[in-house]
């Protein structure tokens, strides 16, 4: 299962894509995608979605995931961040790719064990979960960690299926 994580922003978009095969996690990319700061946010968003749409077409994801967030610093922070995320969620929908969405709490809690981690513990945890000679950006480390999140909930979620599976069967 190749999975395409996205941390999205209106400055700076990060993704992660990494390959999970049975309890293993594997680094595939990662990066940020920067459009101009001279551009008016209709051509940074078109610019974060043609590179999302190339980057998925580059690496055929099974899945694209993304944080939830239902806040940010302030009202014209929260409205470029949910600008950004339909962006992100249109290039992947688009392209026949289903869309999950995860808490930062559950993000965290999945990557470094508490909900309530720092970003650098989460950047060094994703450093050592994928064996990177280096933590990648913020924005990269970021979007790495919510599809460890997605693979590593996919076993649990895979478990308890088959166990229902067994009880009905």
């Amino acid at each position: 299962m190749r999975v395409l994580g996205i941390d999205p922003g209106s400055r700076t978009t990060g993704y992660g894509v990494v390959e999970r095969d049975g309890s293993t996690i594997r680094h595939v990319d990662n990066g940020g995608i920067r459009p101009a700061d001279s551009l008016p946010l209709a051509g940074r968003l078109l610019g974060i979605y043609s590179e999302l749409r190339s980057l998925i077409e580059e690496h055929r994801p099974d899945v694209a995931v993304i944080e939830n967030v239902f806040f940010a610093k302030n009202a014209r922070s929260s409205l470029l961040l949910g600008h950004a995320r339909g962006v992100a969620m249109l290039a992947a929908s688009e392209a026949g790719i289903p869309v999950e969405e995860y808490q930062p709490s559950e993000i965290k809690q999945a990557v470094v064990g508490q909900g309530h981690a720092t970003k650098h513990q989460v950047q060094q945890m994703v450093r050592m979960i994928l064996n990177l000679p280096e933590a990648a950006m913020e924005d990269a480390s970021d979007a790495l960690a919510v599809a460890i999140c997605h693979c590593q909930g996919m076993g649990l979620r895979q478990r308890i299926d088959e166990s229902l599976r067994e009880r009905k069967g």
